[in-house]
């Protein structure tokens, strides 16, 4: 079992400093635009940004779909960083996908194709607006979610620059703490919005017990040790550039 010690303080100013290059280098001058769910992974990357590049340099884009009911976090958090931000509904966009798609197809969409949907918009959206504002669009995914493929590819897990993708959920929250956030949005039970289910629930471990075996290599019982293995394997493909077949002169 390996002894593994996490340093939030370093681990924040470091990222913050990384930030600041990859804008240098990738977009000098450029916003870094930031979808805002009121969880706890886009409130540390906005926080993050505004403490790299200054709040004026961050714009926050919020994405409810019709009514969503703890949109008041995603209000909190902007509000708390004091950054300019928008409100894009998605709401008739999505229903009209799903429509349309089944419509083509004939039939009802599965519910994995129902739930992909609106963060494929929202991701369109994201981009949309990043066009529009002189930005970059933050990717907000965590290592916890990555290591076993808790994300939609082409939706919440694209973006230009990712600053807490080598960071747990234990460990963030820990960077939240450091930031300053409110801690009712560090601490937020994590939802996908979109089952009304919430993350571990949807994937039969706690982050917890996830983090440990991450870092730590701390086992889980058995058959949760079985699934994070399994979620990890199939997901890799999420995690790399798309697979090409590579024609060579012989």
């Amino acid at each position: 079992m390996k002894e593994y010690k996490f340093d939030p303080v370093r681990a924040t100013e470091e990222c913050v400093e990384w930030i600041k290059n990859w804008f240098e280098k990738n977009g000098p001058g450029c916003r870094a635009v930031v979808g805002i769910s009121g969880g706890k992974d886009s409130s540390i990357v906005a926080a993050l940004c505004v403490k790299a590049l200054g709040k004026d340099r961050v714009f926050g884009v919020l994405m409810p779909r019709g009514e969503q009911f703890d949109i008041s976090c995603s209000h909190q958090l902007v509000n708390h960083l004091g950054i300019e931000h928008v409100v894009v509904n998605i709401k008739e966009t999505a229903d009209a996908m799903d429509k349309a798609v089944a419509d083509a197809l004939g039939k009802d969409l599965t519910p994995q194709s129902l739930q992909n949907i609106p963060p494929r918009i929202r991701m369109t959206t994201l981009y949309a607006v990043s066009q529009s504002v002189n930005g970059r669009v933050a990717n907000t995914c965590n290592l916890s979610e990555d290591w076993v493929g808790y994300s939609t590819r082409y939706g919440d897990s694209a973006g230009d620059f990712s600053p807490i993708s080598c960071f747990t959920v234990t460990e963030l929250k820990q960077i939240g703490r450091y930031l300053g956030l409110p801690l009712e949005l560090v601490d937020k039970t994590p939802i996908d919005g979109l089952c009304g289910k919430t993350d571990e629930d949807n994937l039969g471990f706690t982050y917890a017990e996830l983090d440990r075996y991450i870092r730590e290599g701390i086992e889980p019982e058995p058959d949760k040790k079985a699934l994070i293995d399994r979620k990890h394997e199939i997901n890799l493909f999420k995690l790399r550039y798309m697979d090409c077949f590579v024609y060579e002169e012989k």
